[in-house]
């Protein structure tokens, strides 16, 4: 069995910077699992360390879509489990990093064999929600109660997924995932968790939010959309660009807008957290990823993890 980690927690918490200092340690490479940076161009507001800032560690999954393109969690699964695999053929460790919990669960558990996308059904239902907000799930309760109690009410993709999956193939969401996933086969999985202070957390947050717009996140999406990207491009709807879109349409002031992405990032935040905290293997960390003291921890976790299993695909600390 082939030894991999995964860093979860809530946006903000430091992922990023205890996945490197563990790959410095510990012979590994990153594997992105977040959702918006996998975009090209899209950098200031998804967060995207520069490659500077990467202290020579390998990254995957990083700047490998086209704005426009679609992209599932089936498809990053396929690819990154691919690329887990490549990896230990190099004999190095893969570290997943990243706050998509979709993504992750796709990559370690498998996904359900249910109906292709309908477009067609998936812009009906946008359409919906956007002239009744909170219909949708509304509609999934009587459809599928069971999934409507696991998915929130303002998860716009999980809902359209769920009743598009209702409507298509007439067998609820929550019945297709009793029929079984196909999980990663060949791997343990090593899973830490950030659970900064969270008072602390929000006011990184909000200066994070602050120092995103001061730093050019309006004039990098004059920049996408000067290269004939749409509004309508997927990674568009993300936190900061959908609200920087609103103010080149004179909908928000710029402090209105900070504003706006400051709540909805500290909600975010929250429900990562929620996420995360429902899968009993994660081992959480108290405190941020550049921690001393966290990443004392987590080498710790991670020396326990993998000395039983004599694997060969992580080499031993550097000194």
């Amino acid at each position: 069995m082939r030894a991999l980690i995964a860093i979860v927690g809530p946006t903000g918490s430091g992922k990023s910077a205890l996945a490197i200092a563990l790959c410095q340690r510990l012979g590994g490479e990153v594997v992105n699992c977040d959702s918006v940076q996998l975009y090209r161009y899209f950098d200031i507001g998804a967060a995207k360390l520069p490659p500077h800032a990467r202290a020579g560690v390998v990254h995957h999954l990083l700047d490998v879509l086209e704005p426009e393109e679609v992209f599932t969690a089936g498809e990053y699964a396929r690819r990154a489990r691919l690329l887990l695999g490549e990896i230990c053929a190099r004999g190095r460790l893969p570290v997943v990093v990243g706050g998509t919990g979709f993504y992750l669960r796709a990559l370690l558990d498998g996904l359900f064999a249910g109906p292709q996308r309908d477009e067609a059904v998936r812009a009906r239902l946008a359409a919906r929600e956007q002239r009744r907000p909170g219909s949708l799930h509304r509609l999934l309760r009587r459809m599928d109660p069971a999934s409507a109690r696991s998915i929130h009410a303002r998860d716009l993709p999980k809902l359209i997924r769920a009743l598009e999956v209702r409507l298509v193939s007439g067998k609820p969401l929550s019945a297709w995932f009793a029929d079984g996933r196909d999980a990663l086969t060949g791997f343990r999985c090593l899973k830490l968790g950030l659970s900064p202070p969270r008072e602390e957390l929000y006011e990184r947050l909000n200066r994070r939010v602050e120092e995103m717009f001061a730093g050019g996140l309006r004039e990098e999406v004059e920049a996408i959309l000067a290269r004939g990207v749409p509004e309508s491009a997927k990674p568009f709807e993300s936190l900061g660009y959908r609200q920087a879109l609103q103010v080149r349409r004179g909908e928000l002031t710029v402090q209105q807008a900070i504003f706006y992405t400051q709540r909805d990032t500290r909600h975010y935040a929250k429900r990562q957290w929620t996420w995360f905290r429902r899968d009993p293997e994660v081992r959480w960390l108290r405190g941020f990823g550049g921690d001393p003291d966290v990443l004392r921890q987590a080498l710790a976790e991670a020396a326990a993890f993998l000395a039983p299993s004599g694997t060969g695909n992580a080499p031993p600390e550097n000194t």
